[in-house]
């Protein structure tokens, strides 16, 4: 499948932009893994695509390592003003939709891809976590903060627009294909 196909299909999901990820920029970082750890989002060990569940960042390395080609997604959304949740929660709505949607495209010609997006995994209801194995291994996702991935950095190494101004928010997320 080439670029412009993925392109085409990511539009299709909702995206607002998508572009090639050179899978060899991206590095893993323990500060940001540590974030994760500090728990801020009320997550941690609370899920399958959060840590410790997800993997150490050794093992995470070890699965992103094993991809050579991906591609970058965002979802851009408007903002009446800096304290507009709404909004926020709109626009990380319509992210995660967008999210599993083009996942669900991409799955059956990708069947070993890495879907990291933008917060936990968010397919069942409630997460089979720690008590019993995830239910749908093949449809879970983790964030690119739980592996370790300076999100605006990865932009930045790929041509990516991280900030777009006041008044606006950007969900970011990624596939690994091959």
């Amino acid at each position: 499948m080439d670029g412009k196909h993925l392109e085409k299909l990511g539009k299709e999901a909702g995206f607002s932009k998508i572009l090639p990820l050179d899978v060899g920029t991206i590095e893993l970082m323990p500060d940001v893994r540590r974030m994760c750890e500090s728990n801020a989002c009320k997550m941690y060990g609370k899920n399958w695509s959060c840590p410790p569940g997800c993997g150490t960042l050794e093992e995470c390395e070890q699965k992103v390592r094993r991809y050579r080609r991906g591609i970058l997604v965002q979802t851009i959304g408007k903002l009446e003003d800096e304290f507009d949740g709404e909004g926020m929660m709109e626009t990380e709505e319509k992210h995660k939709k967008s999210f599993v949607r083009l996942h669900d495209m991409l799955i059956s010609e990708f069947p070993e891809m890495l879907s990291l997006g933008a917060g936990c995994c968010t397919r069942c209801g409630t997460c089979s976590y720690p008590d019993a194995p995830c239910r749908f291994p093949e449809k879970k996702f983790s964030s690119m903060e739980a592996y370790g991935m300076l999100v605006t950095q990865v932009c930045q190494d790929n041509g990516m627009t991280y900030y777009y101004g006041r008044g606006t928010i950007a969900y970011t997320g990624c596939f690994l294909l091959e």
